[in-house]
């Protein structure tokens, strides 16, 4: 199914644009141009698919007509449990047509603007539909998950719905090793974590809550406090504990950025940077997170970037 100009800009142009809110760079100027357009189109994917298992497609049923997913006959904002697995399913089918393309094995080609993005960068690195998987299933368990029940249950998760991005963030640069997908693993790890902190409002309001059961228990939180309109003395220790193991994970992973150099090293160096900005951005607010969501200040990002890319950690 061909799709026109139009329909493209209508399909991507609103995911792309989401990048300007994340905690880090996704694709910075200072890197070459070839790999700003492939660290797009990872991007591009895996917002997508978020959006996609979130309900926050600005078309969905666009989206569903391009992929050949039945409409949804449902009333619920965001659709059904059901159309999103569906939404899915489709997503999945048309990374297989991707990665048949990239291959040269011919084929109907992929259906959906943000999927054909996919095809050069496969036809340029050595990725493979692994990591993309792993995002697409993240999404799927966040349909029937909605508690966890221990820390390592949360960073299970996390394997799926963060660590993959980090490794062909690596691929991308040709710089993959057994020893830096180990350190990458924990630098996004820790970033997702800290999104959970920052998100706990907008999470809850979506049935879903990632502090995990044990924690709050420790902490005597209930979900009513999470549902309060800012955060008690409980809440606050309970989001204190969750930051100190973000940033405990943070600097395991930190070291990364003294095994390469270049841009590479000060893009690297931009992620983690992100995630200790956003982290101090918690701090700075009392660990309250239910009363705004806590934004990481860009000269504070700045000034931990540079210093991460000039001690290498």
């Amino acid at each position: 199914m061909a799709a026109s100009a139009k329909s493209d800009n209508q399909t991507d142009g609103t995911t792309l644009d989401k990048a300007d809110l994340e905690n880090f760079p996704v694709a910075p100027a200072f890197l070459p141009a070839a790999w700003r357009t492939d660290l797009m189109a990872v991007y591009g994917f895996a917002r997508l698919v978020d959006d996609a298992g979130d309900g926050d497609l600005a078309d969905p049923g666009q989206v569903a007509e391009l992929l050949g997913v039945p409409a949804d006959g449902g009333d619920t904002p965001g659709g059904t449990t059901a159309f999103r697995l569906a939404l899915l399913d489709g997503l999945e089918r048309d990374l297989d047509r991707a990665f048949e393309a990239a291959l040269g094995r011919g084929g109907e080609p992929p259906r959906h603007p943000l999927m054909r993005a996919l095809v050069p960068l496969a036809e340029r690195h050595p990725v493979t539909p692994e990591p993309f998987r792993r995002l697409i299933e993240a999404n799927r368990v966040d349909q029937t998950a909605t508690r966890y029940a221990t820390y390592q249950d949360l960073i299970g998760y996390c394997t799926l719905s963060a660590d993959p991005v980090g490794r062909l963030v690596l691929a991308v640069a040709g710089v993959a090793t057994p020893e830096r997908i180990v350190l990458s693993d924990a630098i996004c790890s820790g970033l997702q974590i800290v999104e959970h902190l920052q998100d706990v409002a907008e999470d809850l309001g979506r049935g879903r809550i990632y502090l995990p059961a044990d924690s709050r228990e420790r902490f005597g939180v209930t979900e009513a406090d999470l549902a309060e309109p800012t955060a008690g003395p409980r809440v606050r220790e309970l989001v204190a504990f969750e930051a100190e193991r973000a940033r405990t994970l943070l600097d395991r992973g930190a070291p990364l950025v003294g095994t390469v150099h270049g841009r590479l090293r000060l893009l690297l160096a931009g992620f983690t940077a992100g995630g200790y900005a956003a982290l101090a951005a918690v701090e700075a607010a009392g660990y309250d997170v239910l009363a705004h969501q806590p934004r990481p200040d860009k000269r504070r990002l700045a000034l931990r970037a540079a210093a991460l890319f000039a001690k290498g950690r």
